[in-house]
């Protein structure tokens, strides 16, 4: 039994993975995740990403006793932080 199946990179999901034509690690993230994760991804450490948190340079929701970091937001701060240097 065949499958048709594509797999091409003209598909949109890959599309939206890609930003100036290098994989884009934040697409596809949930809407809040969690600072050691943010950390990760940004290329710091999570020690660092909490100091952010509490100057407010990252930005940040609390749920309760946690925090999570504003995944649209990310891209932003990454930008600003890149400006910065």
């Amino acid at each position: 039994m065949e499958r048709d199946t594509d797999y091409s990179s003209d598909q949109p999901a890959d599309r939206e993975r890609h930003h100036g034509g290098v994989n884009d690690p934040l697409a596809g993230l949930p809407l809040l995740i969690p600072v050691p994760q943010a950390a990760r991804l940004i290329g710091i450490s999570r020690a660092a990403a909490y100091r952010f948190a509490s100057t407010g340079d990252l930005p940040v929701k609390r749920l309760g006793r946690r925090i999570y970091v504003v995944s649209a937001k990310l891209r932003e701060f990454i930008e600003a932080a890149g400006e910065a240097a």
